[in-house]
C-alpha cells in the first residue's frame, strides 16, 4: 500500500515538473544557450578566482621576502641592527602599506608602526588577516609573526586595504561581461533557432511532397552542416524512388511475360474443350497447358528465391568452401549437356584460397552462368570455366564465344525480366543474372560481365576467408 502511495505521488510529481516547452527547436536553442552561459559563467568564475588569489600570492611572497632579509640583519647585528633595518624601510615607504613590529621577551615595543602586538596572533607558521587600526581609521593587513633569538618576536605584514577595491572593480568587470556574453548566446541561441526551424521546414515540405506522390522533389542544400541532414534525406528519397521504378518495371514485366503462357494455356484448353476427338487429344493439350503454367510457376518462384537472397535471409547455410572442388563436381555434372549442345567445356582452376558461403547457392548461380553459354554460344565452339585469385578476390570466370552483348545491354543485365535482343526468340524469363547477382550481394561479392575478344565473360568474384576467421 505504501509503495503504491510513493508511486502515485512520483508520477504526480513527474507530471507537473514536466518540461513546459514542447518545440524542438526552441529547446534545442535553449540548450545551446544555456551551454554557453554556464561555460561563460564559469570561465569567467575562473578568472576572478585565479586573480584575486594572485593577489594574495603576491602579498605573501613579498612579506616572506622581507621577512627573510631582516632575519638575517637580525642575525648580523641583534636588536640594534634589526631596529635600524625596519626603520629605514618604513622612512622609504612611499605607500605607505608596510607593517612592522620587534617586541622583547618582555612585550616592549622595539620598533615598528604597529602599536601593539595583537592578541589573536599566536602561531608563528601561518598568515593572518586583521583589521586594525592606523592612523585613526580601520584598515585590513595581512601579517606573518616570526619568532627570534632571546625571547624576541617580530611582525611583518601589509597593508591590504586596496584589495577590495580591485575585487570590486573585478567582479563589476567580470558580471558585465558575463552579461554580454549571455545576450550573445541568446542571439546565437535564435539564429540556431531559426536554421533548425527552415531545416525542418524545407524537410516537411519535401515529405509532404513525397507523402502526395511527388518523388521528384529534394531538399535544396544551403551550405552549411545542415546539408549532410539534406544531403542523407535526398540519398534516401533518390533510392525510393529507384526502388518504386523498380517496382512498376518487375510490375510490367510480370504482367507481359506471364500473360503470354497464360493466354497460350487457356487457349489450348478451349481448343481443345471444343475440337478434341478422343481422350489422347484432350490429354494432350492438358499437358501442353500444364508445362505453360509450370513457366508461370517457375518465374514466380525465381521471384521468391530473388527476394529471400535481397533479404539475406539464406545466410544460415554459410560454410567454410573449397570452390574449387565445388567447381569440379560442377564441371562433371556439365559435360554431358555441352557436349549435347555440339559444345565443349574447358575448366581450369589455379591455387585459390576458400570462401565463406552457401554451396548450393554459389553452385545456382555458376549453373546460371553455364546455362545462358551453352544458350547463346555457337556450335563447335568452347565454353570455359576458371577460377583463380584476383588481388585479394575470388574470382570464377565463365566465358564463352557467342555474340557478346552490347554495352547498352550490359549496364541493365542484371535487371529482372530484361532481355537483350539477342535472347528474344530463346527460353527464358529474364531472371537468371538477376538471381546470380542477389547470390553475390548475399556474399558481399559483384558480378562483372565484359565483352571479351570471342564472346561474352561472367565473372563472380567473392572475398576471401579472413586468416583469423579460418583458424577458427
Amino acid at each position: 500500500m505504501l509503495l503504491r502511495k510513493v508511486r502515485c505521488f512520483w508520477l504526480l510529481l513527474k507530471r507537473r515538473l514536466r518540461w513546459p516547452v514542447r518545440s524542438a527547436g526552441l529547446n534545442f536553442a535553449l540548450a545551446y544557450g544555456l551551454v554557453f552561459v554556464i561555460s561563460a559563467g564559469a570561465f569567467l568564475s575562473f578568472i576572478w578566482w585565479n586573480t584575486t588569489g594572485q593577489l594574495d600570492r603576491q602579498v605573501e611572497l613579498a612579506v616572506q621576502v622581507d621577512a627573510a632579509d631582516l632575519s638575517h640583519r637580525w642575525a648580523q647585528g641583534g636588536p640594534p641592527a634589526l631596529s635600524l633595518a625596519i626603520q629605514d624601510r618604513l622612512d622609504q615607504n612611499v605607500d605607505d602599506d608596510e607593517l612592522y613590529l620587534l617586541v622583547g621577551p618582555d612585550g616592549r615595543k622595539y620598533a615598528g608602526n604597529l602599536p601593539g602586538w595583537p592578541v589573536v596572533i599566536s602561531q608563528m607558521d601561518q598568515f593572518y588577516e586583521l583589521a586594525i587600526k592606523r592612523d585613526g581609521f580601520r584598515t585590513n593587513a595581512k601579517m606573518h609573526a616570526y619568532a627570534l633569538t632571546q625571547g624576541f618576536r617580530m611582525i611583518v605584514g601589509r597593508d591590504v586595504r586596496g584589495r577590495p577595491l580591485v575585487r570590486h572593480v573585478l567582479t563589476d568587470t567580470l558580471i558585465w561581461a558575463w552579461v554580454m556574453v549571455s545576450l550573445l548566446a541568446a542571439g546565437g541561441a535564435l539564429a540556431i533557432r531559426r536554421i533548425f526551424r527552415q531545416v525542418v521546414r524545407s524537410i516537411a515540405r519535401t515529405t509532404a511532397a513525397v507523402a502526395q506522390g511527388d518523388l521528384s522533389q529534394r531538399i535544396p542544400l544551403t551550405g552549411n552542416e545542415t546539408d549532410l541532414v539534406a544531403q542523407t534525406v535526398n540519398t534516401m528519397l533518390e533510392r525510393i524512388n529507384r526502388l518504386m521504378d523498380g517496382v512498376k518495371q518487375v510490375s510490367n514485366a510480370i504482367a507481359h511475360d506471364l500473360r503470354t503462357p497464360i493466354a497460350r494455356a487457356r487457349a489450348r484448353l478451349e481448343d481443345a474443350n471444343r475440337t478434341a476427338t478422343s481422350a489422347e487429344e484432350l490429354h494432350a493439350a492438358i499437358d501442353r497447358a500444364v508445362m505453360d503454367l509450370d513457366r508461370v510457376t517457375s518465374i514466380f518462384e525465381a521471384l521468391l528465391r530473388i527476394a529471400q537472397l535481397e533479404a539475406g535471409a539464406r545466410r544460415a547455410a554459410f560454410t567454410i568452401l573449397d570452390v574449387r572442388s565445388l567447381l569440379e563436381g560442377l564441371s562433371e555434372l556439365y559435360e554431358a549437356s555441352v557436349e549435347d549442345a555440339g559444345l565443349r567445356l574447358v575448366f581450369r582452376a589455379g591455387s585459390v584460397r576458400p570462401v565463406n558461403g552457401d554451396p548450393h547457392l554459389l553452385q545456382q548461380a555458376v549453373a546460371n552462368l553455364l546455362d545462358n553459354a551453352i544458350k547463346f554460344a555457337p556450335p563447335d565452339t568452347a565454353i570455359t570455366l576458371s577460377v583463380d585469385m584476383r588481388d585479394d578476390r575470388l574470382a570464377i570466370t565463365v566465358a564463352d564465344q557467342g555474340p557478346g552483348m552490347s554495352e547498352d545491354d550490359l549496364g541493365r543485365a542484371s535487371e529482372r525480366f530484361f532481355r537483350a535482343e539477342a535472347a528474344r526468340n530463346t527460353p527464358g524469363a529474364g531472371l537468371g543474372l538477376s538471381l546470380v547477382q542477389a547470390v553475390m550481394s548475399l556474399h558481399g561479392g559483384a558480378l562483372e560481365l565484359k565483352n571479351g575478344d570471342q564472346g561474352l565473360s561472367a565473372t563472380l568474384l567473392l572475398p576471401i576467408v579472413a586468416p583469423a576467421l579460418k583458424a577458427g
